[in-house]
């Protein structure tokens, strides 16, 4: 087994519950890591015997720009879309951070992260 991370995914979307959050939008950080047998694509070095980043990549982005109240519900798409799409993934994990959120303190940061297994 191996793990795949994709970290640092930088993304505006307009997630929240605030009506001002839909309007205006934040910044926003993904963190992925799934967990596949590498043991074929270290071999062969064919890109269809591994989890390609750029799939993972794509679904983010796709999923980001969809709005939700919470980041839970992002987290929790991204998640099944991954099982769903790509078969050779056992377990992944996803991390949402939304930048500077506005909870009226100086605050870097909230994050969701959240777990699948196959």
């Amino acid at each position: 087994m191996g793990i795949i991370k994709v970290n640092n995914i930088k993304l505006y979307a307009y997630h929240g519950c605030l009506d001002e959050e839909a309007k205006i939008g934040s910044e926003y950080r993904v963190d992925v890591a799934v967990k596949v047998d590498l043991k074929k694509s270290a071999k062969t070095d064919a890109l269809e015997d591994t989890v390609d980043y750029v799939h993972l990549n794509h679904i983010v982005k796709e999923e980001m720009a969809i709005r939700s109240k919470l980041l839970e519900a992002v987290a929790q798409r991204i998640l099944d879309r991954f099982f769903s799409e790509l078969r050779m993934i056992k377990k992944a994990s996803v991390s949402v951070s939304k930048i500077n959120p506005p909870i009226g303190g100086d605050v870097e940061e909230v994050l969701v992260i959240l777990s699948k297994k196959r």
